[in-house]
Protein backbone atom coordinates (compact mmCIF):
# COMPACT_ATOMS: atom_id res chain seq x y z
CA UNK A 1 0.00 0.00 0.00
CA UNK A 2 3.18 2.21 -0.37
CA UNK A 3 1.50 3.62 -3.44
CA UNK A 4 -1.70 4.93 -1.01
CA UNK A 5 0.34 6.12 1.54
CA UNK A 6 2.33 8.42 -1.06
CA UNK A 7 -0.80 9.99 -2.23
CA UNK A 8 -2.18 10.80 1.17
CA UNK A 9 1.77 12.54 1.79
CA UNK A 10 1.26 14.52 -1.37
CA UNK A 11 -1.93 16.02 0.14
CA UNK A 12 0.17 16.72 3.42
CA UNK A 13 3.14 18.03 1.77
CA UNK A 14 1.34 19.93 -1.22
CA UNK A 15 -1.36 21.60 1.51
CA UNK A 16 2.35 23.13 3.88
CA UNK A 17 3.93 24.28 0.87
CA UNK A 18 0.69 25.93 -0.12
CA UNK A 19 0.24 27.61 3.14
CA UNK A 20 3.91 28.79 3.33
CA UNK A 21 3.13 30.41 -0.19
CA UNK A 22 -0.11 31.66 1.13
CA UNK A 23 1.93 34.03 3.38
CA UNK A 24 3.44 36.04 0.57
CA UNK A 25 0.65 36.19 -1.41
CA UNK A 26 -1.66 39.96 -1.13
CA UNK A 27 -5.46 39.48 -1.86
CA UNK A 28 -4.98 40.13 -5.44
CA UNK A 29 -3.22 37.36 -6.07
CA UNK A 30 -4.82 34.94 -4.19
CA UNK A 31 -8.17 36.23 -5.90
CA UNK A 32 -5.81 35.15 -8.86
CA UNK A 33 -5.30 31.87 -7.41
CA UNK A 34 -8.74 31.29 -6.82
CA UNK A 35 -9.49 31.83 -10.82
CA UNK A 36 -6.75 29.47 -11.59
CA UNK A 37 -8.57 26.60 -9.06
CA UNK A 38 -11.71 27.52 -11.20
CA UNK A 39 -10.72 27.13 -14.65
CA UNK A 40 -8.68 24.22 -13.78
CA UNK A 41 -11.40 21.90 -12.27
CA UNK A 42 -13.61 23.04 -14.94
CA UNK A 43 -11.46 22.27 -18.22
CA UNK A 44 -10.61 18.90 -15.97
CA UNK A 45 -14.43 17.91 -15.64
CA UNK A 46 -15.30 19.15 -19.37
CA UNK A 47 -12.73 16.86 -20.54
CA UNK A 48 -13.55 14.19 -18.29
CA UNK A 49 -17.33 13.93 -19.44
CA UNK A 50 -16.23 14.51 -23.38
CA UNK A 51 -13.74 12.25 -22.95
CA UNK A 52 -16.26 9.63 -21.45
CA UNK A 53 -19.47 10.16 -23.00
CA UNK A 54 -18.89 8.22 -25.95
CA UNK A 55 -17.66 4.68 -24.38
CA UNK A 56 -20.53 4.91 -22.31
CA UNK A 57 -23.33 1.62 -22.54
CA UNK A 58 -25.46 3.27 -20.15
CA UNK A 59 -25.88 7.23 -21.67
CA UNK A 60 -28.84 7.47 -19.35
CA UNK A 61 -27.19 6.43 -16.06
CA UNK A 62 -25.63 9.54 -15.25
CA UNK A 63 -28.80 11.44 -15.82
CA UNK A 64 -30.69 8.36 -13.27
CA UNK A 65 -27.77 9.21 -10.84
CA UNK A 66 -27.81 12.87 -10.38
CA UNK A 67 -31.52 12.66 -10.23
CA UNK A 68 -31.46 10.64 -7.88
CA UNK A 69 -28.43 11.45 -5.84
CA UNK A 70 -28.57 15.06 -6.15
CA UNK A 71 -32.40 15.53 -4.03
CA UNK A 72 -30.96 12.98 -1.82
CA UNK A 73 -28.00 15.10 -0.72
CA UNK A 74 -30.16 18.51 -0.55
CA UNK A 75 -32.45 16.15 1.41
CA UNK A 76 -29.82 15.16 3.75
CA UNK A 77 -28.67 19.15 3.79
CA UNK A 78 -24.81 17.35 3.56
CA UNK A 79 -23.20 20.31 2.20
CA UNK A 80 -24.79 22.96 4.94
CA UNK A 81 -24.37 20.71 7.52
CA UNK A 82 -20.62 19.93 6.45
CA UNK A 83 -19.82 23.63 5.90
CA UNK A 84 -21.31 24.88 9.31
CA UNK A 85 -18.98 22.30 11.23
CA UNK A 86 -16.11 22.99 9.04
CA UNK A 87 -16.71 27.20 9.11
CA UNK A 88 -16.87 26.83 12.90
CA UNK A 89 -13.45 25.89 12.99
CA UNK A 90 -11.58 27.58 9.85
CA UNK A 91 -11.53 31.10 8.62
CA UNK A 92 -12.45 30.27 4.91
CA UNK A 93 -14.84 27.97 3.00
CA UNK A 94 -12.88 25.53 2.93
CA UNK A 95 -15.31 22.93 2.84
CA UNK A 96 -16.08 23.86 -1.02
CA UNK A 97 -12.45 23.24 -1.78
CA UNK A 98 -12.16 19.81 0.10
CA UNK A 99 -15.19 18.62 -1.99
CA UNK A 100 -13.55 20.23 -5.43
CA UNK A 101 -10.12 18.81 -4.80
CA UNK A 102 -11.32 14.72 -3.54
CA UNK A 103 -13.31 15.54 -6.85
CA UNK A 104 -10.22 16.08 -8.73
CA UNK A 105 -7.62 13.12 -6.70
CA UNK A 106 -10.60 10.71 -6.33
CA UNK A 107 -12.73 10.21 -9.59
CA UNK A 108 -10.84 9.28 -12.70
CA UNK A 109 -9.02 6.29 -14.14
CA UNK A 110 -5.79 7.07 -12.13
CA UNK A 111 -7.77 6.79 -8.63
CA UNK A 112 -9.73 3.90 -9.36
CA UNK A 113 -7.60 1.66 -11.54
CA UNK A 114 -4.22 2.57 -9.45
CA UNK A 115 -5.59 0.94 -6.26
CA UNK A 116 -6.94 -1.98 -8.51
CA UNK A 117 -3.09 -2.99 -10.25
CA UNK A 118 -1.22 -2.12 -6.77
CA UNK A 119 -3.55 -4.99 -5.17
CA UNK A 120 -3.74 -7.44 -8.04
CA UNK A 121 0.19 -7.30 -9.69
CA UNK A 122 1.72 -5.07 -7.04
CA UNK A 123 2.69 -2.53 -9.61
CA UNK A 124 2.12 0.85 -8.14
CA UNK A 125 2.86 3.34 -11.60
CA UNK A 126 -0.74 4.75 -11.38
CA UNK A 127 -0.51 5.34 -7.93
CA UNK A 128 2.55 7.45 -7.67
CA UNK A 129 0.93 9.07 -11.05
CA UNK A 130 -1.77 9.97 -9.12
CA UNK A 131 0.13 11.22 -6.34
CA UNK A 132 2.10 13.85 -8.09
CA UNK A 133 -0.94 14.85 -9.76
CA UNK A 134 -2.59 14.88 -6.12
CA UNK A 135 0.52 16.88 -5.02
CA UNK A 136 0.36 20.02 -7.47
CA UNK A 137 -3.41 20.28 -6.51
CA UNK A 138 -2.64 20.78 -3.06
CA UNK A 139 -0.36 23.19 -3.24
CA UNK A 140 -2.88 24.84 -5.06
CA UNK A 141 -5.63 24.53 -3.31
CA UNK A 142 -3.30 24.90 0.29
CA UNK A 143 -2.29 28.31 -1.59
CA UNK A 144 -6.57 29.17 -1.75
CA UNK A 145 -7.54 27.41 1.53
CA UNK A 146 -5.47 27.23 3.88
CA UNK A 147 -4.47 24.33 6.55
CA UNK A 148 -8.11 23.06 6.40
CA UNK A 149 -7.39 21.53 3.36
CA UNK A 150 -5.39 18.44 5.22
CA UNK A 151 -8.74 17.56 6.07
CA UNK A 152 -8.73 15.68 2.21
CA UNK A 153 -5.75 13.43 3.70
CA UNK A 154 -8.48 11.05 5.57
CA UNK A 155 -10.64 10.95 2.43
CA UNK A 156 -8.19 10.03 -0.22
CA UNK A 157 -6.69 7.47 2.09
CA UNK A 158 -10.12 5.98 2.98
CA UNK A 159 -11.57 5.69 -0.82
CA UNK A 160 -8.27 4.30 -2.37
CA UNK A 161 -7.67 2.27 0.34
CA UNK A 162 -10.93 1.01 0.00
CA UNK A 163 -10.60 0.30 -3.32
CA UNK A 164 -7.87 -1.72 -2.63
CA UNK A 165 -8.69 -3.79 -0.19
CA UNK A 166 -12.16 -4.77 -2.28
CA UNK A 167 -10.13 -5.62 -5.00
CA UNK A 168 -7.72 -7.54 -3.59
CA UNK A 169 -9.91 -9.81 -1.42
CA UNK A 170 -13.07 -9.53 -3.39
CA UNK A 171 -13.18 -8.65 -6.93
CA UNK A 172 -11.03 -6.74 -8.87
CA UNK A 173 -13.39 -7.48 -11.95
CA UNK A 174 -15.90 -5.52 -10.42
CA UNK A 175 -13.49 -2.08 -11.54
CA UNK A 176 -14.58 -2.84 -15.04
CA UNK A 177 -13.48 -0.46 -17.79
CA UNK A 178 -17.91 0.25 -18.23
CA UNK A 179 -18.06 0.86 -14.25
CA UNK A 180 -15.03 2.81 -14.39
CA UNK A 181 -16.29 5.19 -17.39
CA UNK A 182 -19.87 5.59 -15.98
CA UNK A 183 -18.13 6.50 -12.53
CA UNK A 184 -15.68 9.51 -14.51
CA UNK A 185 -18.97 10.52 -16.11
CA UNK A 186 -20.80 11.63 -12.99
CA UNK A 187 -17.65 12.53 -11.40
CA UNK A 188 -17.17 14.77 -14.56
CA UNK A 189 -20.17 16.07 -14.20
CA UNK A 190 -19.49 17.51 -10.38
CA UNK A 191 -16.49 18.67 -11.10
CA UNK A 192 -17.96 20.97 -13.73
CA UNK A 193 -20.05 22.00 -10.99
CA UNK A 194 -16.81 23.05 -8.15
CA UNK A 195 -15.41 24.42 -11.12
CA UNK A 196 -18.14 26.93 -12.15
CA UNK A 197 -18.58 27.48 -8.17
CA UNK A 198 -14.90 28.54 -7.73
CA UNK A 199 -15.76 30.80 -10.61
CA UNK A 200 -18.59 32.54 -8.53
CA UNK A 201 -20.74 31.81 -12.60
CA UNK A 202 -22.86 29.85 -10.69
CA UNK A 203 -22.95 28.78 -7.06
CA UNK A 204 -23.74 24.78 -6.38
CA UNK A 205 -23.57 22.95 -3.03
CA UNK A 206 -21.08 20.55 -4.26
CA UNK A 207 -21.64 18.24 -1.35
CA UNK A 208 -24.85 17.80 -2.19
CA UNK A 209 -24.16 15.94 -4.99
CA UNK A 210 -21.67 12.73 -3.25
CA UNK A 211 -24.65 10.83 -2.98
CA UNK A 212 -25.09 10.66 -7.11
CA UNK A 213 -21.86 8.71 -7.06
CA UNK A 214 -23.20 5.91 -5.24
CA UNK A 215 -25.64 5.62 -8.03
CA UNK A 216 -23.25 4.02 -10.01
CA UNK A 217 -21.96 1.46 -7.75
CA UNK A 218 -25.15 0.10 -6.51
CA UNK A 219 -25.95 -0.31 -10.77
CA UNK A 220 -23.05 -2.27 -11.24
CA UNK A 221 -23.49 -4.38 -8.13
CA UNK A 222 -27.27 -5.23 -8.60
CA UNK A 223 -26.15 -5.88 -12.44
CA UNK A 224 -22.96 -8.61 -11.13
CA UNK A 225 -25.85 -10.14 -8.69
CA UNK A 226 -28.02 -10.22 -11.84
CA UNK A 227 -25.43 -11.54 -14.37
CA UNK A 228 -24.35 -14.17 -11.35
CA UNK A 229 -27.63 -15.72 -11.70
Amino acid sequence: MIGILANTFAVILGTTIGVVVRHFLTERYKAALWMVLGFAALGVGMQTVVANLPKSRYPILFIVSMAIGFPLGTYLQLDDRSNRWLNSRFSTKVGEGIATASFLDCIGALAILGPVYAATSGNQTMLYTNAMFTLVCAIIFGTGFGWGMLLETPIIFVWLSLIFLIAKFLSASFFSPAFIVEMSIVGGFLIVAAGLSLLKIRQFKTVDMLPALLVPVIFFILLNVIKAF
